[in-house]
């Protein structure tokens, strides 16, 4: 062996055993810490500062390590010493492997307790009753528009969005054996089979298309049985053993998915947040543009706005609205008093930060 790679292979061992005596330094440190925050009744998880600490690490970092990779290393060092505080319970749409489960991941850390819901309601469900301290549940794709399902569930449920996710949604063809020949249906998540629709028209136009209440459902079915495939990602093909047909199969290489993280609290403003709202108004000429008209006057930047039908309520319309700042900000504030004067009904969801599109990648 060449005698420089042997010298810098002992440099690199050398420093990976400093940084993980470190890493065990800042564990006892969190430790003390949280000792501390149970003599005071203080909350264990403070993900401001979470967020706090990524970007104050991001802005600091000189390279040539990545800037991208930031994040998600110390998200996991952060996951791992809080769980020597407290373990956080998170909920999400399940068997384990689907998307919402490594948004999951994404957001929290590996170093928490996922815990696998049967459906979107029983997620809602865990929150409110507090059987978990929080969930993530999928609200818009970027090619197949909202889930709808998401956006009904909160008139139903006590529960506040704090956190939001983007990740990048990339599906795998998945089978037994890898190939395509074998395959004579083919499962996956509605959502999913709509991103592929075209992939699939053009290369497997004769083969059934079978809806499953998630992907890695889907990816689970085509494990136990060899004539049939999953769409789904890369990780469910892992975990229920299967093999790559083809891969990147989504008609949009932009395929995006935004999850929103629910718990019973709002979060605190961090000076680059959104907040989301339910309202609805009176069939009457004009009703609308006076609901919203509050918040052109304050200047306040609408990013989305969607109806569902009221239940219960033949021809009646609930709104689902999210825009840019914080509830406790003024201008936020004297709008959303505006709205609930123009609105038969006014349901504040939450304030919590903005996602970026860098954490997408």
């Amino acid at each position: 062996m060449d005698e420089r790679i042997k010298n810098l292979r002992q440099n690199i061992k050398n420093l990976d055993d400093q940084i993980l005596g470190l890493l065990n330094e800042r564990a006892k440190i969190a430790q003390q810490v949280s000792n501390v925050k149970s003599e005071i009744n203080m909350d264990s998880y403070v993900p401001q500062r979470e967020e706090e600490i990524l970007q104050r690490l991001e802005q600091r970092n000189s390279g040539p390590f990545p800037k991208s990779a930031i994040a998600h290393v110390f998200r996991e060092i952060i996951s791992a010493c809080r769980s020597l505080e407290v373990e956080l319970k998170v909920a999400y749409l399940g068997p384990p492997a689907t998307h919402t489960h490594l948004a999951a991941i994404k957001h929290f850390g590996s170093s928490v307790r996922a815990v696998p819901e049967n459906s979107l309601q029983d997620i809602f469900e865990a929150v409110e009753r507090e059987k978990t301290n929080f969930g993530v549940v999928p609200i818009e794709n970027s090619i197949e528009g909202s889930v709808d399902p998401t956006l009904d569930f909160f008139v139903d449920f006590d529960v506040k969005i704090c956190g939001e996710i983007l990740s990048r949604i990339s599906h795998d063809l998945l089978s037994k054996t890898g190939e395509a020949n074998d395959i004579q249906k083919i499962y996956s998540h509605p959502q999913a089979l709509g991103q592929c629709r075209q992939w699939l028209r053009k290369n497997l136009p004769n083969i059934p298309l079978l809806e499953t209440v998630s992907t890695a459902k889907a990816a689970k079915i085509a494990g136990e049985d060899v004539a049939s495939a999953a769409i789904a990602n890369t990780l469910a093909g892992q975990f229920y053993g299967l093999k790559a047909v083809t891969s990147q199969i989504e008609d949009y290489s932009q395929n995006y998915t935004r999850f929103l993280v629910l718990s019973r609290k709002s979060r605190n403003p961090t000076g680059k947040d959104k907040t989301s709202l339910l309202f609805s108004i009176s069939h009457t000429p004009g009703s609308l543009f006076q609901a919203l008209e509050a918040f052109s006057k304050k200047e306040i930047n609408l990013t989305k706005i969607e109806s569902r039908p009221f239940k219960g309520r033949p021809w009646e319309y609930i709104f689902f609205l999210d825009f840019e700042g914080h509830a406790e900000d003024p201008n936020i504030d004297e709008a959303m008093t505006t709205l609930k004067k123009n609105s038969l009904f006014v349901k504040f969801l939450g304030s919590y930060p903005r996602s970026s599109a860098e954490e997408t990648e």
